[in-house]
């Protein structure tokens, strides 16, 4: 078993920002808060985590077992003095061409290549400052956050999703670097949804953005995010995590797009804390990785009601392990999950979800609703329910299916006019709808393309 470092840290034994070695330590974790300058409180929180991280075992379920993953072969924090491209010129062609694929505009193509100049440990908003600051609104990085609104951090900051809940909570509390800070005052509206892109670059290293979203009373936030890595060589670590409380009245929309290598080994913690009369969706699409992500929601108050929409690709060599955790403890509480999977090339898509009543949660109602549609003979598809249900006073309806693509529909399309393609396509879009027609106009028109990618990298349709 690990046990922390004893020697006093002094000044020359932090570890320079580009110079970080693999493993984790008491060094690592000290240096990484030493050069965020962090209050005590913050550099204790992360130590305490660290013991918490050394004296829990390895998950021993999910894909964790097969895949061998040591996370002491990765880099923890990859500082600011990483060569980084400077331009949009000195974008890998590839990655361009993705890019161009999407229908991303040139202008935005520009704002995308500033990306390129974060550091891996680091985040890059893109925010309309003046207009939010005039509403009172605060948006801006976690590290930000930490230094000039630190009783709001340290009021809500694991409170959601604590330190030891599982091994990678406690491992992301100890490294965290970058992620994303929004308050919303009293019956205040985003105008616009709060944006932030995620991007890991370097080789064999480990990205661990901290996000915290506090809706106060009254108030609505809308929130989106993208993720992407680039690097094909050895394999990355993504451990996020991302509590959202939502006081009463208030409303939480949280869209994510997680867009990355196939070498990227993905374990996500997200939980939402609904007060009373409060409501939290979370609509979560998943490209790329191995993924283990269930984002949950605490229905806390009473009356107050969560969604959970969920979309996952699994192409070759890929196991995207996703769900939803829903616990109905207020009176009259309402939830609904719904859960697509497309699995193709041979890859694993699973449903895995937990609905919880408590003993308190008198009227409570949930519908659960999971569809996996398989591409070909050699892909699978799996549902893991689990109904955890105390007394007698609630409603829980659940329904799964789980196919092949109707050959029979494709040939009706095809009489009809359409190409082979375009009829594939056309059903995996409709077998989709039902989780993107929530996302907004611009994620809706990059997620039909992005589909489109995928079923050409999976030799489902051809190449244009």
């Amino acid at each position: 078993m690990h046990t922390l470092e004893t020697q006093e840290t002094t000044e020359s034994n932090f570890y320079e920002a580009s110079n970080f070695p693999k493993g984790l330590s008491k060094r690592v974790v000290e240096s990484i808060s030493h050069i965020k300058n962090e209050p005590g409180w913050l550099t204790e929180f992360r130590l305490k985590a660290l013991e918490i991280y050394l004296s829990k075992p390895m998950p021993t379920w999910g894909f964790i077992p097969q895949a061998n993953i040591d996370l002491d072969n990765y880099v923890h924090y990859v500082g600011s003095n990483q060569k980084k491209k400077k331009s949009w010129d000195e974008v890998d062609p590839e990655i361009l061409r993705s890019f161009e694929k999407l229908g991303i505009p040139e202008h935005e193509r520009k704002f995308l290549a500033g990306i390129e100049t974060m550091n891996d440990s680091e985040t890059i908003y893109a925010n309309v400052k003046k207009e939010l600051t005039d509403l009172g609104i605060i948006f801006c990085d976690i590290d930000t956050a930490i230094q000039e609104y630190p009783d709001i951090v340290k009021k809500y900051l694991g409170t959601v999703v604590t330190i030891g809940d599982n091994k990678f909570s406690a491992l992301n509390s100890a490294v965290f670097s970058g992620g994303s800070f929004a308050y919303v005052p009293k019956g205040v509206k985003t105008p616009m949804p709060l944006q932030a892109y995620f991007k890991v670059t370097a080789e064999s290293s480990g990205q661990y953005e901290r996000t915290l979203l506090i809706a106060d009373e009254g108030a609505h936030i809308e929130y989106s995010e993208g993720c992407t890595s680039v690097q094909d060589k050895g394999t990355n670590f993504h451990t996020a995590v991302v509590e959202l409380v939502a006081l009463d009245g208030g409303r939480i929309e949280y869209t994510t797009i997680q867009n990355w290598k196939k070498n990227m080994y993905n374990w996500t913690v997200k939980r939402g804390l609904c007060h009373a009369n409060a409501h939290i969706t979370w609509t979560d699409c998943n490209i790329g990785a191995n993924t283990i992500k269930y984002p949950g929601i605490v229905l806390l108050g009473d009356n107050s009601t969560g969604d959970v929409l969920s979309l996952a690709f699994a192409g070759k060599g890929q196991v995207q392990d996703t769900g939803a955790r829903i616990i109905h403890v207020g009176k009259n509480t309402r939830s609904n999950i719904l859960a697509k999977g497309v699995s193709l090339d041979g890859g694993i898509n699973s449903y895995r979800g937990l609905v919880k009543f408590e003993s308190s949660s008198q009227g409570a109602f949930s519908h659960v609703k999971c569809d996996g549609l398989m591409m070909d003979d050699r892909s699978q598809s799996h549902a893991y329910p689990y109904n955890d249900i105390s007394g007698n006073h609630g409603t829980l309806n659940y329904e799964a299916t789980v196919s092949k693509i109707d050959e029979d529909q494709l040939f009706y399309l095809q009489s009809r006019g359409l190409s082979e393609d375009d009829a594939k396509l056309l059903i995996i879009n409709g077998f989709c709808e039902g989780v993107t027609k929530h996302l907004d106009v611009e994620y809706s028109v990059e997620m039909t393309k992005l589909i489109r990618m995928i079923l050409e990298d999976g030799k489902v349709i051809e190449e244009n």
